[in-house]
């Protein structure tokens, strides 16, 4: 389970933002997240605010738990309303929301009805832009093709799914429930029901898995017909079953000399299938396939994270909600805000954040937002494009992205 939220600044019990922060709400685009925490059976890998029926006990419903976030909904709604005249509000006209990403946890755990009635309070706030990107995160085993129809009926357009590998032993290690097949059926039942753009998620570098098992993997994942793959080296957390078998050395640490094969091998199967690049630990088969809820995160926009935990940014303010499903109900029950705490950026903190995000990107940041003679000596060391250094861009390399984390420390 994930650690502690950090306390920061009290969040004024309406939630309500300094002026500043809300003059220009959405200029950079404007994203929602929905997070949704339950799920079925906890994976020995994760640390995220998510709660099984046994560890959530009486208290947090799941039937209970749309008409819950509707309620933080309308305090949203005061803060940030476009109907104010001369008050804060987004932006007007095309509508005010860009995308919208349920994730947890497992949202497909909710019916998709549930589902639909969030992204329709989320409609009646602010407003949907035309054409706007709606995502669901969902584990294999927890949608069929009916499910699938439905959630396209209420408005999804794109669908990420959980598969993480398509070897029977690395999905043991991992504490992962549906079978091998299972995440490639539902990619396939997806694009059967009309989803737009389908995702399948990869984890490399489990203790265990070999060379010949990832490989499979991403047979498994082109062969689906997907337009984009995420793909992401194992991070054992503490606090995590994982990394509790590690310490008492019933498996071995990952390697980082495995994971940077296991990448290059991505990189390659993935190019030759006709995925491209777009960000560090994603590729896509076009522009259009690529995440553009994601990318907003990345590029600076603002976003409102709704349910137990989720954070939020919006002009210069982070702030997160508390974490237990049952203090954010009781919260939102007594018309209070679920924040727990948030902070105020500087100007160099958002600096220091937009450079950290950006260099991860295929189109890179230009150079004068960073150190010079950080950059200058990555282009030495043959992480940077040389030809788009010339033009003025920092740009990764291949041997750059695989060493992405060292070139951020030092051009920051």
């Amino acid at each position: 389970m994930a650690g502690a939220l950090p306390d920061g600044e009290p969040v004024p019990a309406d939630g309500s933002l300094p002026e500043s922060a809300t003059q220009h709400v959405g200029k950079n685009g404007f994203a929602v997240y929905v997070h949704v925490p339950f799920c079925a059976s906890r994976c020995g890998y994760c640390d995220f605010n998510t709660y099984t029926a046994s560890e959530l006990g009486g208290g947090a419903s799941r039937d209970e738990y749309a008409e819950t976030l509707l309620r933080e909904l309308k305090l949203a709604k005061n803060v940030i309303n476009p109907e104010k005249s001369g008050g804060a509000g987004v932006r007007t006209g095309s509508g005010a929301v860009d995308t919208v990403f349920f994730g947890g946890g497992t949202p497909t755990l909710l019916s998709a009805d549930d589902l639909g009635r969030i992204l329709d309070g989320i409609d009646r706030t602010w407003g949907l832009a035309p054409g706007a990107e709606i995502t669901t995160e969902a584990n294999p085993e927890s949608v069929d093709p009916a499910y699938l129809r439905a959630l396209r009926k209420h408005g999804f357009t794109r669908i990420s799914l959980g598969m993480q590998s398509a070897s029977p032993t690395v999905l043991r290690i991992l504490d992962r429930k549906h079978t091998p097949n299972r995440a490639p059926q539902a990619a396939l039942e997806a694009r059967a029901a009309g989803f737009e753009h389908v995702n399948l998620d990869l984890i490399y570098g489990t203790p265990g898995e070999t060379a010949e098992d990832f490989e499979k993997s991403l047979r498994t994942v082109v062969d689906a017909g997907v337009d984009h793959v995420s793909a992401y080296s194992l991070i054992v957390e503490d606090g995590t079953r994982m990394a509790a078998k590690m310490r008492r050395g019933e498996l071995p640490y990952p390697s980082d000399d495995v994971a940077a094969d296991r990448y290059l091998a991505a990189e390659g199967a993935l190019s030759d299938a006709g995925f491209g690049w777009y960000e560090v630990s994603n590729w896509a088969t076009s522009e259009a396939a690529r995440c553009r809820h994601n990318l907003l995160y990345w590029t600076g926009a603002d976003w409102w994270g709704f349910g137990p935990g989720a954070h939020s940014h919006v002009g210069g303010v982070r702030w997160w909600n508390v974490k237990h499903p049952v203090a954010y109900g009781k919260r939102l029950a007594e018309g209070v805000s679920p924040g727990h705490g948030r902070e105020v950026l500087t100007d160099e903190d958002r600096h220091v954040e937009d450079v950290m995000l950006r260099v991860r990107l295929r189109e890179g940041i230009t150079l004068d937002r960073v150190d010079p003679a950080g950059a200058k000596q990555a282009l030495e060391d043959g992480l940077l494009d040389a030809e788009a250094y010339g033009q003025g861009r920092l740009i990764l390399t291949l041997r750059g992205r695989l060493l992405a984390d060292a070139v951020i420390r030092d051009v920051v």
